[in-house]
C-alpha cells in the first residue's frame, strides 16, 4: 500500500470545503445548513410591516420586500385590530419555523402572546394575490 501525499489530501479537503461555501456575493440564509434544502428564514430586526389576514394568519414584510406568512396555533385575540405587534424569536434573532417564534399583540387587558405554528415565505405571485387588507 502506497502512502498518499499530504499535499493531495490537503487539496481535496480545500476543494470540498470550498464547494460547501455560499456563492460569491450572496450571503447564506440565516440558519441554512450545508447539504440541506435552503431554509426560509428571516431576521426579526428586518421586519418592517405586518397585516393580519384574520385572527389565525399574519403576514409580515421584511427588508428586501419578501413577505412571510405566519400561521398561528390558535386564534390570536385583537391581532386583526392591532396597530403594532412584536415578533419574538426563541432561536436567537432569526425565525425559520413556527417553533421559533411567537407574536405579542397589545390588548386592552395587557399583551396577548400567540404561538406561531408555521412560517412560509410567499412567492411573488402569492404576495401579489393577497387582498389589500392582508398585504403588509
Amino acid at each position: 500500500m502506497r502512502p498518499v501525499p499530504f499535499a493531495a489530501i490537503s487539496s481535496l479537503m480545500a476543494l470540498a470545503v470550498g464547494a460547501c461555501a455560499a456563492p460569491p456575493g450572496r450571503e447564506a440564509a440565516p440558519g441554512a445548513q450545508a447539504g440541506s434544502a435552503p431554509r426560509q428564514c428571516f431576521w426579526t430586526r428586518n421586519v418592517n410591516g405586518f397585516a393580519a389576514a384574520d385572527d389565525n394568519v399574519v403576514n409580515v414584510r421584511v427588508s428586501g420586500g419578501d413577505i412571510y406568512q405566519l400561521a398561528l396555533f390558535a386564534p390570536c385575540r385583537d391581532v386583526d385590530w392591532a396597530q403594532g405587534v412584536a415578533l419574538r424569536s426563541r432561536a436567537g434573532s432569526t425565525v425559520c419555523t413556527g417553533a421559533d417564534a411567537e407574536l405579542i399583540v397589545p390588548g386592552p387587558l395587557g399583551p396577548n402572546t400567540c404561538q406561531v405554528r408555521e412560517v412560509r415565505r410567499l412567492t411573488p405571485e402569492e404576495a401579489a394575490a393577497l387582498p389589500s387588507r392582508a398585504r403588509p
